[in-house]
């Protein structure tokens, strides 16, 4: 059997109206810059600056977003061409069974696995610390026995919260895409009023004597810093994983990637910049820095608001990783290579049930009992590789003229996807060597199971099947 067999882009198509597994097209344009919004802006943004100032770039945190971001667009750029000409289910997984075959498809699938679950169970954890911060502010206190992850020298067992809310995320995903869209627009905005009330406020408290020195950890720090809250920017992707649920994905998908990618860089340069502008950099080493900037100024009102809106802000974020993670799921199984009850679809609901609750209980059993407390590096490690493999799949494209002459194109090719693999893998290369240990021994258990199941239960093996082989 071919390791490299692939799905033609056409086929990828077809399969898409088989009507037992078909989803529902309900989501525009306006949903997606939403979706990819409501992705982006929550953890990194409301925990990951004051971490990322304090310990690796100092004032120059503007420019580590700006790394990151740069990364980001030019990946952006070549997912949006991607969703563009295959709007399936699945993103990069999708997108390299038709370039580079079933095998590294499946690396990459088994990667963003990872990605969108761990990352799932962190948002859950840090949502369950906010939101028991601000039930304290109201005298309300839960036994601390279930209030964080196993830890019994801490007097800690279970996060009951953190389980709680990925039940409650899982519960509005089975409703339906649209009515989790609606929700998801709310708590967008509500954190997006947030966002701008933090800017419109702290501006005036600026000491430009706080950004000096700029650079206090040289450039190697303002790279690493890069590399932490790249986690800030990750969920852009995500919005690639709707794509058999958008009405007219041709012209839709670039427009929801490249909007909501574009959004959250400008606020995420205006922040780093108050924030480092209103408190010494040295102090931000803390879990809230956006609250604790406003209480160090006095603007207390302001910061109860932030709590407020770092918690819609963090539930967008889990409900668009859950939604990634169930959708990726779909799209491997139903290529066979994971058992099909992943790809089954609630004939009423149009939406994978089955699917739903088993991610739900995945990600409550990591994010109710495991202390993840490296896990942001281990999740960027494999968004880098993702997007490298999604960049070199552009020039793949390319070379062998499978891409249509309609929809979104990367302009400036071979620039532009070069670039973006080069960013992505300096970027890659900042994180620690743990990271890169944990990553290669996760590909390894992928490769185990695709070998025992994938391999032989793949459609690819069925009579009648099309298939392509490399030559």
């Amino acid at each position: 059997m071919d390791l490299f067999r692939k799905k033609s882009i056409q086929q990828l198509i077809q399969e898409v109206g088989q009507k037992d597994i078909k989803l529902k097209k309900e989501l525009g344009a306006f949903d997606l810059s939403m979706l990819g919004i409501g992705a982006i802006i929550g953890t990194g943004i409301f925990v990951l600056t004051g971490v990322a100032a304090a310990e690796h770039a100092g004032p120059a945190l503007i420019l580590s977003f700006i790394l990151s971001g740069l990364a980001c667009v030019f990946a952006a750029l070549c997912y949006a061409e991607f969703a563009s000409t295959v709007p399936v289910s699945g993103s990069a997984y999708t997108y390299s069974y038709a370039t580079f075959g079933e095998l590294v498809a499946w690396i990459l699938g088994w990667d963003l696995i990872l990605e969108y679950g761990l990352a799932s169970s962190a948002v859950a954890s840090g949502w369950s610390g906010y939101f028991q911060g601000l039930l304290a502010g109201f005298g309300i206190h839960f036994p601390k026995a279930i209030t964080s992850a196993y830890n019994p020298a801490n007097g800690t067992y279970i996060d009951v919260p953190a389980i709680l809310i990925v039940f409650i995320i899982t519960m509005l995903l089975t409703q339906g895409v649209k009515k989790s869209a609606r929700l998801n627009t709310i708590m967008v905005i509500i954190k997006l009023v947030v966002v701008v009330l933090f800017i419109a406020v702290g501006v005036w408290y600026v000491k430009p004597g706080n950004w000096t020195p700029f650079m206090p950890f040289g450039f190697s720090g303002v790279a690493t810093g890069a590399a932490t809250v790249f986690f800030a920017y990750i969920g852009f992707d995500a919005v690639s994983t709707a794509a058999e649920e958008v009405k007219n994905p041709q012209k839709n998908m670039p427009i929801g990637i490249i909007a909501s990618l574009l959004v959250c860089t400008v606020l995420y340069i205006l922040v780093s910049g108050i924030l480092t502008g209103i408190v010494p950099y040295q102090q931000l080493g803390v879990k809230n820095p956006v609250a604790f900037a406003l209480n160090y100024i006095h603007q207390d009102w302001v910061a109860g608001f932030i709590s407020l809106g770092a918690i819609a802000g963090i539930t967008t974020v889990l409900l668009v990783m859950i939604y990634g993670q169930t959708r990726l799921f779909y799209a491997i199984s139903r290529d066979g290579l994971l058992p099909k009850v992943f790809s089954k679809v609630d004939k009423k609901k149009q939406t994978p049930m089955a699917n739903s609750w088993i991610t739900c209980i995945l990600v409550s059993i990591f994010a109710g009992l495991v202390p993840l407390g490296r896990l942001a590096e281990l999740v960027n490690i494999g968004t880098l590789f993702a997007f490298m493999t999604v960049s070199v799949g552009i020039l793949y494209l390319r070379k062998n003229k499978q891409a249509p002459k309609t929809g979104f194109r990367v302009p400036f090719v071979p620039y532009i996807p070069i670039l973006a693999f080069l960013f992505c893998g300096y970027l890659a290369l900042q994180l620690p060597a743990l990271s890169w240990i944990s990553f290669a021994v996760w590909l390894v258990i992928g490769l185990f199971v695709y070998f025992g199941y994938g391999r032989r239960h793949s459609t690819l093996n069925s009579k009648g099947e099309r298939m392509e082989r490399v030559s």
